[in-house]
């Protein structure tokens, strides 16, 4: 598959990049070697390969869970810039 360029400023939309001509070149040279390896990856032989969840071999490093006694809220709520109906407020990230 051939990246266009229609597909790179699609690409970049999406990303909300502003790319200059240059990159957008360098943008579509770069996206089109990387099908291209995924083309070459695509077409090895994995038949009988087991596929990997950990490459080192560790299954679980995880604690277990164990029930615990909360932290007091008002004593934690004591470092905050700004508290709200017993909460942390902080300001807006999402419109």
């Amino acid at each position: 598959m051939e990246i266009d360029r229609k597909m790179v400023e699609y690409v970049a939309e999406l990303g909300k990049l502003r790319l200059s001509e240059d990159e957008k070149v360098m943008m579509q040279q770069d996206l089109t070697r990387v099908l291209q390896y995924m083309d070459i990856l695509n077409s090895l032989d994995t038949e009988g390969v087991e596929p990997l969840t950990h490459v080192s071999g560790v299954e679980n490093v995880f604690r277990e869970d164990k029930v615990a006694e909360s932290p007091d809220r008002d004593e934690i709520l004591k470092n905050a810039i700004a508290v709200e109906d017993g909460c942390f407020k902080v300001p807006q990230t999402v419109e």
